[in-house]
């Protein structure tokens, strides 16, 4: 089957063009002008932006944490990714403590596999570290995953120094990537004991950013980058949320040192006021990193108009109000994280775009382009281009629409930006070809494949 996308503007991280689109069963054959449109179905785009199918590289989809286990699984997750426009995610794979990391794929397998809206791939997060780990790496790489997760913080999860060292080596000799998640456990134990020991409990969510200060970001940050150097590789640091942390990753590159950046909406949109509210509703707002001051958010989006941070992902970690009511005696009890999977495109474009502070090109670096370079999906993803996978949205830069809980495919019970009124959205959404998403509603279930990273 042969579609025509004709009278559309196609979109890069190069530039944009007036271009139409030929597209046979799931690959794009052609992009140029007048294409012969004999045997294929005709959509008329006109007056819309063409975009490939937006990456979320930064999702906990089906992710037991905290004493429970996230709202959404890969069903839902995908279902709320697809409808925003996003048609690839890169899910963290867990290594729990004693496992093989041939068992932990295999168990996030048996949690997508079959369920997912959109097409998924996998990082690795890695909790142990020893000789049988650092040989089964080998095998993981070749068997085409090349990015994997490290965290400074959290008693399950947390790794020394010494074996960020040693991962971060191994890595290097794989020609893998590691994703870090930065924050000092020391000062947040520290502080979390000393909001007990002054007031007697710590049942108050206002008390909750505090314990998290952006200086343990940015120690870790600090930290991990001169790791890295000592290795002589790059990392990425994921959800960047501070100035204090963006500070020490710029003294880095000014030493030559190569550090890729990622963050997320909720760090550029949404501030610590909302710890300030009545408890049960600060405690939906309970994410990590914590929300930063506003200060922060225009240090942020100076950096990503300067071109100086590489990807905005979601890091959708959705939990229901029951969920986050664990926390209602004592706040760090609340699971951690927010949904946002499927407003992302649609808060760049209003926030970003629409108001001057990012170009079309850049929300398309920053949401397709440069993920898939970076995680070694592209051409495959990430681009419009012949040969590319037909991931293709067509993005209405007019329409008005408001997000609400009631309306999202998310399983959350809440919308964080409820109310809000945007415009621009994900009219089409097309994955591999078929039209996936229309206008936020799921038009074709489970139709998500598992790919895996170019090994070459």
């Amino acid at each position: 089957m042969k579609i025509l996308f004709q009278g559309g503007t196609v979109v890069s991280g190069d530039g944009r063009k007036k271009a139409d689109i030929l597209v046979e069963n799931e690959t794009i054959i052609s992009v140029g002008s007048h294409l012969d449109a004999e045997g294929a179905e005709v959509i008329d785009v006109s007056g819309k932006y063409l975009f490939p199918g937006f990456i979320d590289s930064h999702t906990h989809m089906d992710l037991d944490v905290s004493g429970t286990t996230t709202a959404d699984g890969f069903d839902t997750g995908t279902r709320a990714e697809l409808s925003g426009g996003t048609t690839c995610i890169v899910d963290f794979a867990t290594q729990n403590r004693g496992e093989s990391l041939a068992y932990a794929l295999k168990h996030w397998h048996e949690k997508a596999d079959g369920k997912a809206g959109c097409d998924y791939a996998f990082h690795l997060a890695l909790s142990d570290w020893n000789e049988e780990v650092s040989r089964e790496l080998g095998e993981v790489v070749s068997g085409g995953i090349r990015s994997f997760k490290l965290y400074t913080i959290y008693d399950g999860m947390i790794v020394d120094d010494k074996s960020i060292y040693e991962i971060l080596a191994r890595l290097k000799e794989l020609g893998g990537i590691a994703g870090i998640h930065c924050e000092n456990k020391g000062i947040v134990d520290a502080r979390l004991d000393e909001v007990l020991k002054q007031k007697g409990s710590r049942s108050s969510v206002a008390d909750y950013p505090g314990t998290r200060p952006a200086l343990a970001e940015a120690e870790a940050v600090s930290r991990v980058l001169k790791i890295a150097a000592c290795v002589d590789t790059p990392v990425i640091i994921v959800h960047l949320s501070s100035k204090e942390g963006y500070e020490e990753i710029l003294r880095a590159r000014e030493k030559g040192q190569t550090v890729y950046v990622e963050t997320c909406p909720q760090y550029l949109l949404m501030d610590d006021h909302r710890y300030q509210q009545a408890d049960n509703e600060a405690r939906k707002y309970m994410i990590a990193p914590p929300l930063r001051t506003t200060e922060d958010q225009k240090v942020l989006w100076n950096a990503l108009t300067e071109g100086q941070i590489q990807t905005i992902a979601t890091d959708h970690c959705s939990f229901t109000t029951n969920q986050k009511d664990m926390g209602k005696d004592d706040f760090s009890k609340t699971p951690c994280g927010m949904p946002g999977a499927e407003e992302r495109p649609a808060l760049i474009y209003h926030f970003g775009v629409s108001q001057g502070k990012l170009t079309l090109e850049q929300m398309c670096a920053y949401l397709a382009e440069n993920q898939a370079k970076l995680y070694h999906l592209y051409p495959k993803k990430g681009v419009i281009a012949p040969g590319s996978d037909a991931d293709i949205v067509v993005w209405n830069p007019q329409e008005e629409w408001t997000l609400s809980a009631a309306a999202q495919q998310s399983a959350a019970d809440y919308c964080p930006l409820e109310g809000t009124r945007l415009r621009g959205r994900a009219q089409q959404v097309y994955l591999r070809g078929m039209l996936a998403a229309e206008n936020g509603v799921i038009v074709k279930e489970y139709a998500g494949k598992y790919i895996t990273a170019d090994t070459e």
